[in-house]
């Protein structure tokens, strides 16, 4: 299956799996119900509701023709899987959402579907440039195009199915969620978490670091309690020592020269007049050109702005390389410190030739790995080993990332030591496996944890040994000794944070914490009592409040209550969908129909994405 898949990928792409609410309110429908003459076969049964293998096939479908344009990259086999999911996944949910919508009786009338098409079009139409005057969607233009007497039929019959699809999912989407309510108490706080500021400057009284080991004393008794009382802390998940054969997917030097040779080319089309908005049109750049407008030194990164702002004005510099490529830039206007300019982005990638080599290399690997063995392939074909532990919760390989595939042929398929891997594949790396030792779940013996847990106890102790300087420093405050010079004392510095939001992270404090939180309920000049956050301790002096302005409250109170009633609403709609599915009966036969033998079963077959 490996090798069939990159015989083809040279356009495949993958869809990061849609989010199921946008699927509810916007995704045009699908008869799922198994009275649409479907034919293909069962692929599970929902509360014993058919899910048909077509229904299936035709999400797998159009998730990778989502991304097709959206990711360069071939699709791997750990995306195949994970498409597999997301496709099986939505489809279960539309199963569910029928089933609901028809429990509950929700039904939608022609004139409903009328008087939405008039006045409510799909977000598509809003956005179309057909529809827009000066940039704004213009229902008129769209109310004159459904009166045209020359308007496609069959386009008419597509919208009345959507509505038809997407009225009763609203009336389902109103009826789970109308108990949600937002006061305006609740707006104010939110109003104000978002827009209240302060700055303050503290003092980190960093314990953990400044207080020797030897001042704290950690007893045998305090590490056995500790042991017993918290045993989730010393159980460990099964975990398998893998040895790794790594082929890293990023351009070689080859391909840098070749994009840097690529890039002089264009540059000289350039400047042999060739028109700027035609050359960036060629398939081989894959976007990322075009008009970069005005911009400040400090606005790009440093080597792009050492070319462009060492140029005169109507000058093509030298391809100039940055991490995203090589850019060649026509700078059109100077003005002050900025300047105007636009690039010609050539991305370094992997050029046909070594894109083949890559693959050839693979297959070889593949095949002797299956036939010879693990070493027997890598020392044939020159490949450095290396090792790896992984386990079920956390699966990575440094050069490959994350292998959740590897991870499940690991402990899913009751693999052994000694066995090789198929060739497993991330949009980093083609990767094989062997298997050197495999340890199964436990618990870490007392003896073992003993030096953790001494370390922790230590630490904590010495908290609170800083949590008692910090007490006699405030102590030393509130009699108007000043802050500098109890600093100076204790060799500390005074640091300052802010402005920042209670929804910010303050820099040296950290985000939605005491220390953060504490300097909210301060007068300027105050100081704050002690706080521990962070495996620290702190004291805070305010030293500016910007409050929340109720003007513009009142002003902005109504969008922010559509958006925090639409993010309640999603959010009541993902733990509704949920616990329909905690209750159901759902048969997942995919491994059944998707790995069947085709001798066995004409009908069913992988999805036809290639």
């Amino acid at each position: 299956m490996m090798r069939q898949m990159r015989d083809n990928t040279k356009w495949i792409m993958l869809l990061t799996a849609t989010a199921f609410v946008g699927l509810m309110i916007f995704q045009w429908g699908m008869d799922i119900t198994g009275q649409g003459g479907m034919t293909t076969g069962e692929i599970g049964r929902v509360n014993g509701t058919p899910v048909l293998y077509d229904d299936f096939n035709q999400t797998y479908r159009r998730l990778f023709d989502q991304v097709q344009t959206a990711q360069e990259d071939p699709v791997t086999t750990q995306q195949i899987k994970d498409i597999e999911d997301a496709a099986w996944d939505e489809v279960v949910d539309q199963v569910l959402i029928m089933q609901e919508l028809e429990r509950r009786g929700i039904v939608v009338t022609d004139s409903e579907i009328l008087s939405a098409a008039r006045f409510s079009p799909p977000p598509e139409f809003q956005s179309s440039p057909s529809f827009q005057t000066d940039g704004v969607f213009d229902i008129q233009k769209y109310q004159a195009y459904l009166s045209s007497p020359t308007i496609d039929q069959l386009f008419l019959l597509q919208l009345e199915s959507y509505y038809r699809e997407v009225i009763p999912r609203g009336k389902l989407l109103r009826q789970v969620s109308s108990d949600i309510y937002l006061t305006e108490a609740s707006l104010w706080d939110e109003f104000r978490d978002r827009n209240e500021a302060i700055s303050v400057r503290y003092l980190a009284f960093n314990p953990v670091q400044r207080i020797p080991d030897s001042e704290v004393n950690v007893g045998v008794e305090e590490v056995r309690n500790y042991y017993n009382s918290n045993p989730d802390e010393f159980s460990f998940p099964a975990q398998a020592t893998v040895g790794t054969i790594v082929m890293d997917k990023t351009p070689t030097a080859s391909d840098t020269l070749a994009a840097a040779e690529l890039a002089m080319d264009i540059r000289q089309q350039l400047m042999d007049g060739d028109p700027f908005e035609e050359v960036i049109t060629r398939p081989d750049l894959l976007g990322g050109s075009g008009e970069l407008g005005w911009f400040s030194r400090d606005q790009m990164v440093p080597e792009f702005s050492e070319a462009a702002f060492s140029a005169q004005v109507g000058e093509i510099t030298t391809p100039v390389q940055t991490s995203f490529g090589f850019h060649i830039i026509e700078v059109q206007d100077q003005a002050g410190d900025s300047i105007q300019a636009r690039h010609v982005l050539v991305p370094i990638r992997r050029t046909d030739d070594s894109e083949l080599e890559l693959l050839i290399l693979a297959d070889s690997l593949e095949e002797l790995g299956e036939n010879e063995g693990f070493k027997e392939a890598s020392e044939a074909l020159g490949l450095v080993t290396g090792t790896a532990v992984l386990n079920p919760e956390f699966s990575f390989i440094a050069g490959a990332g994350e292998v959740g595939e590897a991870s499940e042929w690991v402990f899913e398929e009751e693999a052994s030591e000694g066995d090789v891997s198929p060739l497993f594949e991330t949009r980093e790396a083609f990767y094989m496996l062997e298997i050197l030792e495999i340890q199964e779940a436990g618990t870490v013996s007392l003896e073992d944890a003993t030096p953790s847990i001494e370390q922790t106890l230590a630490n904590s102790k010495k908290i609170e040994n800083g949590k008692d300087q910090a007490s006699e420093v405030l102590n030393e405050l509130n009699e108007d000794v000043a802050l500098e010079e109890l600093a100076s004392n204790l060799d500390l510095e005074i640091q300052e944070a802010g402005p920042y939001t209670r929804l910010d992270f303050a820099q040296g404090l950290g985000r939605l914490n005491a220390a953060t939180g504490a300097g909210f309920g301060l007068n300027i000049g105050e100081f704050s009592d002690v706080i521990e956050a962070n495996n620290n301790v702190f004291i805070l002096q305010l030293l500016d409040h910007t409050p929340p302005d109720s003007l513009v409250f009142a002003s902005e109170s109504g969008d922010l209550r559509t958006q925090l009633t639409a993010i309640a609403q999603q959010t009541r709609l993902q733990e509704w969908i949920e616990s329909l599915r905690s209750v159901a009966r759902i048969n997942d036969r995919r491994d059944e129909v998707l790995n069947a033998d085709p001798d066995a079963s004409a009908q069913q077959q992988m999805p036809l994405v290639f």
